[in-house]
């Protein structure tokens, strides 16, 4: 059966397929019309940083290639941990291959393609894990200058997540890009907009937005 398309989406994709772009702008709109000061979570439970769920370490299976966690996991260097299903993992495309074989060697397993280059694999306890093959222009620069996260692991630095994040198309990557820009430093939020207008600039008006969305939310209301 075709899913009704509302009209508000119909007026921009008459398919209804939107792209990352125009889901964004969307969500930020409706963000903007109708968010409140004040709705967030308490300062010292957002400033938590913890590794509570496990996840493989993958340090010793692909220490002679660059590769960061991205996706869920990832977020959890820049804001208070959250529950996801699976562990993404970033590698450049022509590590591919080397990558794949690393991991079969310790008894990891492909269990399908994923919708974008790269494939889900089964870890022995059966822990899935996202192997992204990138060629994004600033990807080089990105694994050259690894953050961590908690547990120690490599993480794409703010900048180079939220450029990911900002391409994603779940609801839930936006409400994360919220969260993270909100409670980031003031000099970690100049380093996000260098590298969205050297890598993306068209998408700065929309990184503006979202900064005050969640600097929005960050704010408690004025009397309680």
């Amino acid at each position: 059966m075709a899913t009704n398309i509302p009209p508000a989406i119909a007026k921009i994709a008459l398919d209804g397929n939107l792209t990352p772009r125009q889901m964004r702008r969307i969500i930020i709109d409706m963000v903007l019309r109708n968010g409140k000061s004040g709705t967030g979570s308490a300062h010292e439970f957002m400033h938590r940083r913890t590794a509570m769920n496990p996840w493989p370490d993958l340090r010793p299976i692909l220490k002679d290639v660059e590769w960061a966690i991205v996706g869920g996991v990832a977020t959890r260097a820049y804001m208070p941990e959250r529950m996801t299903k699976d562990l993404d993992i970033l590698v450049h495309e022509k590590d591919g291959e080397a990558v794949i074989k690393s991991l079969e060697g310790a008894g990891y397993r492909i269990a399908s393609k994923l919708a974008i280059p790269g494939y889900l694999m089964l870890s022995p306890d059966g822990t899935e894990v996202d192997v992204i093959f990138g060629n994004y222009r600033w990807l080089k620069k990105a694994l050259s200058d690894l953050g961590k996260d908690p547990a120690g692991y490599p993480v794409l630095k703010l900048p180079y997540l939220v450029m990911m994040k900002m391409n994603a198309q779940r609801v839930r990557d936006i409400g994360d890009l919220g969260t993270m820009l909100g409670w980031a430093s003031d000099s970690d939020l100049d380093e996000v907009r260098a590298v969205i207008r050297e890598f993306a600039p068209e998408d700065l008006d929309d990184l503006e937005s979202l900064i005050f969305i969640g600097k929005k939310e960050k704010d408690f209301p004025a009397d309680n």
